[in-house]
Parts: C-alpha cells; sequence; structure tokens
C-alpha cells in the first residue's frame, strides 16, 4: 500500500551522501519504540508513523541513508557523552527546535524532520528514553527555558521553532535573537469553544495558549500559527482539510496530519504572521509549499 500523499514517499535506495551530509553523532543507542505512539496490529494497517519507526529501528540502513557512523566503545555500549563546548561559540544556523519533544504529538514532528533530513534539537523530560528512540539524529536537552544559561544552549544554531503544544513555553520570556521563523501548533479555538466542566477543565491550557500566541505575535519574529481542531490519534494521511474560517472550534484532525502541516510550515516563512485554522475535510493539498506561498503572499491573518 503506496504511503499517505502528505510526506514524500521513501525510496528504497535513495542516493548515496556525502561526508558534509552526515549528522552529528553521539553515539548509536539501542533502538526502542516510542513511547506515546501506537503501532498497527497487521502489515496492510500500518500507518505512516508505524513505517518511520520500522525504517528508524531497523537502525543500519537509516544509518546509511543519512551517512552516520556506527561507532560504539570497545564493550559495545554507547557512553554519555555531555558537550562541554562552550555556549558562546557561534555556529551555522541550521537546525529546527522541537518543543515538548517527547510527547506524542512532538515524536511525529521530529519523525517528519527526520525525512527531511533536518538537524533537529529538542527540549524534552525524559532523555534517555527519547535518545534510545531516536539516536544521533536528535540533539536531546532537558532544562527550564526560564534558565538563561539552558535557554541560550537550546537556540544555539536553531534557525525555527516548532511548538507542537500548548505546554507555556513561551510563558515566560525567551530570548529568540537569531530565531528566523517560529511555528506554533495552537489548540485555543478548541479551549474558547468548550464549556460546562471541560471549559474548566480546559482553563489552565486555554491560558498557556493565549500566553504562547501573544508572545509570539509581539516577538516581532515572522511566525506561522496554526490552530487546528480537536488533535485525534488516527491514522493521518487519509482525509483532506478544511481551512474554513471557525472550523477550528467544531472540527477534528489527526495527530499525524497536524505534525506534517507544521514541518511543511518550515519551506515557507511569512513576511509578519501567517494564522489560519485547519481541520480534517475534503480539501486535498498535493504541494503544501505552493499552499502556504499562497497564503504569504500579503501575509493575511485569519483571525
Amino acid at each position: 500500500m503506496p504511503p499517505p500523499p502528505l510526506l514524500p514517499r521513501l525510496s528504497l535506495s535513495p542516493p548515496p551522501l556525502g561526508a558534509r551530509d552526515a549528522l552529528p553523532s553521539r553515539g548509536r543507542r539501542r533502538r526502542a519504540a516510542l513511547p506515546g505512539v501506537v503501532r498497527a496490529k497487521g502489515k496492510d494497517e500500518a500507518s505512516f508513523t508505524d513505517r518511520i519507526l520500522d525504517y528508524i529501528e531497523g537502525g543500519p540502513k537509516l544509518r546509511r541513508w543519512y551517512g552516520a557512523p556506527e561507532l560504539l566503545p570497545k564493550d559495545g555500549v554507547a557512553e554519555d557523552v555531555e558537550d562541554e563546548s562552550p555556549v558562546d561559540i557561534e555556529e551555522p544556523r541550521d537546525a529546527v527546535l522541537v518543543t515538548d519533544g517527547d510527547s506524542e504529538i512532538g515524536q511525529m514532528v521530529i519523525l517528519a524532520l527526520i525525512l527531511k533530513r533536518a538537524r533537529i534539537k529538542a527540549v524534552v523530560k525524559d532523555k534517555r528514553s527519547t535518545e534510545e528512540a531516536f539516536g544521533t539524529y536528535v540533539e536531546c536537552m532537558v532544562g527550564d527555558m526560564e534558565d538563561k544559561s539552558f535557554s541560550k544552549k537550546a537556540l544555539k544554531g536553531v534557525r525555527a521553532v516548532i511548538c507542537p503544544a500548548d505546554d507555556g513555553f513561551f510563558s515566560e520570556p525567551v530570548d529568540l535573537k537569531g530565531v528566523e521563523h517560529i511555528i506554533l501548533l495552537s489548540q485555543l479555538a478548541v479551549y474558547r469553544s468548550s464549556g460546562g466542566l471541560q471549559a474548566i477543565m480546559n482553563s489552565k491550557l486555554k491560558k498557556l495558549a493565549e500566553r504562547d500566541e501573544e508572545v509570539v505575535l509581539a516577538s516581532g519574529i515572522p511566525s506561522t500559527i496554526i490552530r487546528t481542531g480537536s488533535l485525534q490519534s488516527t491514522p493521518g494521511g487519509e482525509r483532506g482539510f478544511d481551512f474554513t474560517e471557525g472550523v477550528a472550534a467544531k472540527g477534528r484532525i489527526s495527530k499525524e496530519d497536524a505534525a506534517t502541516i507544521c514541518v511543511e510550515a518550515l519551506d515557507i516563512i511569512p513576511r509578519k504572521t501567517l494564522i489560519f485554522e485547519v481541520a480534517n475535510g475534503d480539501e486535498k493539498v498535493s504541494d503544501w509549499k505552493a499552499w502556504f506561498a499562497e497564503q504569504t503572499k500579503e501575509d493575511v491573518q485569519i483571525q
């Protein structure tokens, strides 16, 4: 069964990579299944996430594709090696920072970035399990962004930040100097439309989502705010989309589809801020780069 059309099809015989294309390595770890992703039971039912996990957990083949070396200590066990380089040394800004990287949707964003061969940094709560899942393809960091030294290290070499969850990443001032693009996945419309007991349960998340949007809008950094419908743990790539104003408050969208949109948004940087709503629907998008280019012609904000 061919993979969903949202992301490029994996080639069984990818072109060889040069040494300059190799991803930074910190030692190979044994692969472990991602804790937040549900695996399909049968081969025919395999979702996009299942197939990518199979490639990652396959190990040697994916390492050859990305040019990452297989280096292990003599005892065969990977060692924890901390980066002791000074944080003030300038380096190319070519990395993408994923916040809440060990959440289910954060993992899906990382998987999509791996397909794009992006250099990935992720702020996580459990460094060991995330490193075991993604190995050398992700630089994992644990810390508090309110800590200036940690935030400086986390944002070092970062050109774009993807916030896939309303986790209050921007609840406190963060020095984003040098960041070229912020992509925020927001559930604000969902929280605002909830009522009764659900509204009480979502009150804290609503405040975090409002704060995140406020800080992003006030940052002056080109930003893409994606207001989605209610996030669902369903396979992506099976349905189209609905970008109608107001759809986020009532609609639903697959987490895989939402993660894909976040990563596709990297290709087009708006002059100011692009805000749009999306849920699953009937509109098919075959070329996301063209779609985003059309939306950013005049940087119209849909609010």
